[in-house]
């Protein structure tokens, strides 16, 4: 009896929760933890990066068609999708091209394809990365993980601080507001920008006047150096350059320096 008393008298203190409270704890824990869709042709190299990533405590879906991806980004949105190029019967450039027009997710393609064109187009239609097959599981996940930091918000200081400083640089008409991640023409519209475009862009606005090495853009923007004939920052600069000069040709924003690297040519000021 003296059990019992105890039973009542503690679940008098501790109510029972309803379903729909142990509902709302499940999608609070699932949403915390960070969703990668896997699209590849392959069951086996789709379990093997599915039973990989899931121990280093990401949540994952393994995908085979490029319909089953777009279904899940209506549904439940992965943070980052890896890639496969070859799959049958569909293209994964469009695939890509696809995410970048609907939806802003990390992008990291992860295929047998390892030719530089193939490289630059995948780089040019908005991948935040790019990795060949075979791969060392260790470093995709850490080129993963570096793609995730440059998505995340900034954290929220915990406790009253002194203002930061501004956020909002501004150079010929532009304006670069870092913590909102959004880049406005002089006009007053704003510019769509890939992860990578963005990271590049801001480390030019905080570095201007000076002439900026690939090297040094590469270990800015993607945590790595230059590869031999690596061309990633050069394919993002000719983004950049289209979406922002009036002549791409004639470039006034972001030069080159030939034989050095690119300089960011404008004035930067905060407000």
């Amino acid at each position: 009896m003296a059990k019992c008393a105890a039973s009542v008298q503690r679940s008098k203190l501790i109510p029972l929760l309803s379903p729909l409270d142990n509902a709302l704890i499940a999608t609070v824990i699932v949403t915390a933890i960070p969703h990668i869709g896997i699209l590849d042709d392959e069951p086996d190299i789709t379990q093997l990066l599915a039973g990989y990533l899931q121990a280093h405590g990401f949540r994952v879906s393994q995908l085979h068609s490029g319909g089953s991806l777009i279904e899940l980004m209506g549904s439940d949105p992965p943070a980052l999708v890896l890639l496969d190029l070859g799959l049958p019967g569909e293209d994964g450039f469009a695939i890509a091209r696809q995410l970048r027009e609907h939806w802003h997710c990390g992008l990291v393609i992860v295929t047998g394809r390892g030719d530089a064109v193939d490289k630059v187009v995948g780089l040019e239609v908005g991948a935040d990365d790019y990795v060949t097959k075979p791969f060392d599981l260790r470093e995709l996940l850490a080129r993963i993980r570096a793609v995730m930091r440059r998505l995340a918000p900034a954290a929220a200081p915990v406790t009253a601080a002194p203002a930061p400083p501004s956020t909002r640089l501004q150079f010929a008409g532009w304006i670069l507001d870092t913590a909102a991640r959004r880049l406005t023409r002089p006009q007053g519209q704003e510019v769509a920008l890939t992860t990578g475009e963005f990271d590049l862009l801001c480390a030019f606005a905080q570095h201007p006047g000076r002439v900026l090495s690939r090297d040094f853009l590469l270990e800015q923007t993607r945590g790595r150096e230059a590869a031999p004939f690596d061309r990633t920052i050069d394919v993002q600069v000719g983004r950049l350059r289209k979406k922002m000069e009036s002549d791409a040709d004639d470039p006034q924003i972001i030069k080159s320096v030939r034989g050095a690297g690119y300089i960011l040519v404008p004035t930067v000021t905060a407000g």
